[in-house]
């Protein structure tokens, strides 16, 4: 019997963890990126010879990955040089307002208590433990299984379990949640942040997102050269288990047959040929017939009012004095409801925004800075750079604005025009068509959001999904998963391909 060829399109991390499960259950892959690197979002830019992380910056879920490569036969750890970080991240409120959180739980605790009193404190480990129990709660039942109804997500979890299912809080919003275990409002300012790892406001999203707490305590960890090297390995890894890696080729169209997809085109060449197709692209991509008529039925579209969040970013290899920045640092707008609807409710910059600082020569709190250190700073923006063109001049004034209110905070940033590289959503919504920008597909609003999301298999016969446009959701970790649920999904519906190399089974995991 002939060997099935699968097309995947996009070299993201979805399409990277699809294409390895695919080549080793001995399928045929052809994986197609229309960038000069893989990665999708996980990218760099060059800066003064030097490389700088322009996307991701934060990695946790490591087993995630131990798991993918040891199903491949291969060793993440052999692969990836990584360092477990001992302090999270920093947060400051003012000069004189600033907290740490720390990989180690009481560590984080008795800083709280320090920051905030004793209630707060012991309100930490609450919250904590909540999240915990979250996460426990969802990860097998929700997050690496096939999309659920919420019906579907009941009856996995079974009666025993109803009641920790209803006690995910999914009806709450995150911000009025955390009114339950912080009194000072600048911790849930801060923990509300964590809506954004999903492009989300907290005024908005469920409180089901605290669960993204107890990831980042269960381990962050830098990784040596940096978010590339992830890239660069999974895309090594799936090459030697023998899918094609396609760079710089872009799929314009995916042909259908019959009411099956029957092909894939590319913007240089004929069609090709092909049994099935992951679509690893924004889902928006497909839903508004960038890959063709045939197959917009695949996925729904996103409503530009139902996009997650985009961001304007600049790269820099710059001197700085003043505030001791940490690896991951984080400098809070005055008004985080009113930062959150001049982007979700106004569509415009924020006034003032929340700034991210990565500092990727920086580690933990006794590595010091070098002369020059390299930068990324953030601030959330609106994903609106498919009707908006953000004109140097406007981002020139977002920059002076970001730096002057860094400065504030005592933090002097110091960097000549060269040794700088900004991205708007006009840039982002270039990279990534049919999003305006959106970094995370739909934004998570209302408990029903997570369900709305499409699933690995489509209806349109042989077309599947992947990335964190898809289920179970945005962040490099939850695009793994979808990825191996797509791989899962194909050898699952060709059940009869030979089972003498590892074979996917639904749910992310394998047997041998």
């Amino acid at each position: 019997m002939p060997i099935p060829r699968i097309a995947v399109i996009g070299a993201g991390v979805g399409g990277l963890a699809a294409a390895i499960d695919l080549a080793g259950s001995g399928f045929e892959v052809l994986l197609f990126e229309r960038a000069q690197a893989p990665g999708g979002k996980v990218r760099q830019v060059i800066i003064d010879g030097r490389p700088l992380d322009a996307g991701p910056t934060v990695f946790t879920l490591r087993r995630l990955f131990d798991e993918l490569f040891d199903d491949a036969g291969d060793s993440f750890e052999s692969r990836v040089r990584l360092t477990p970080a001992k302090l999270l991240a920093r947060h400051a409120w003012s000069p004189e307002e600033r907290l740490d959180l720390f990989a180690d739980l009481e560590q984080s605790a008795d800083a709280i208590g320090r920051f905030a009193g004793a209630r707060d404190a012991r309100g930490f480990l609450r919250f904590a433990a909540q999240a915990r129990r979250i996460f426990g709660t969802l990860e097998r039942t929700f997050i690496r299984a096939a999309r659920p109804s919420p019906l579907d997500l009941v009856r996995r979890v079974g009666l025993r379990q109803t009641a920790d299912l209803w006690n995910i809080q999914p009806f709450a919003t995150l911000w009025q949640t955390l009114g339950r275990y912080f009194g000072d409002p600048r911790l849930k300012q801060l923990f509300a942040r964590y809506a954004t790892y999903c492009g989300s406001s907290p005024f908005a999203a469920p409180a089901t997102l605290m669960l993204v707490a107890h990831v980042e305590q269960a381990g962050v960890w830098y990784i040596e050269g940096g978010m590339q090297q992830l890239a660069e390995q999974l895309a090594a890894l799936a090459i030697r288990k023998g899918a094609t890696l396609r760079l710089g080729s872009e799929v314009t169209r995916i042909h259908v047959r019959h009411g099956r997809v029957e092909a894939v085109q590319t913007r240089e060449g004929d069609p090709i040929a092909v049994e099935a197709v992951v679509c690893a692209a924004d889902t928006n991509a497909l839903a508004t017939g960038l890959f063709g008529s045939a197959v917009r039925r695949g996925a729904r579209p996103t409503a530009p009012a139902a996009r997650s969040l985009s961001a304007v970013t600049w790269n820099l290899v710059a001197r700085t004095q003043g505030f001791e920045l940490a690896h991951h640092s984080v400098f809070f707008g005055r008004d985080y409801r009113t930062e959150f609807d001049d982007i979700f409710r106004r569509g415009r910059l924020p006034s003032s925004p929340t700034v991210y600082v990565c500092a990727q020569d920086r580690h933990d709190t006794e590595c010091s800075a070098p002369l020059c250190e390299r930068l990324l700073c953030l601030i959330n923006a609106p994903a609106i750079g498919d009707e908006h063109s953000f004109d140097p001049a406007e981002i020139d004034a977002c920059k002076i604005r970001v730096f002057e209110a860094l400065a504030s905070f005592g933090l002097t940033v110091q960097a000549p025009a060269e040794s700088t590289r900004s991205t708007t959503p006009s840039d982002f919504h270039q990279m990534f068509p049919a999003t305006g920008g959106a970094l995370y597909g739909p934004a998570s609003h209302g408990w029903m959001a997570s369900f709305k999301r499409a699933g690995s298999r489509t209806i349109v016969p042989g077309l599947y999904l992947a990335g964190g446009s898809s289920h179970p959701g945005p962040g490099v970790p939850m695009a793994a998963i979808s990825g191996r649920l797509a791989a899962a999904s194909i050898a699952e519906d060709y059940a009869s391909i030979s089972r003498s190399r590892a074979a996917v089974t639904p749910g992310g995991t394998s047997m041998r």
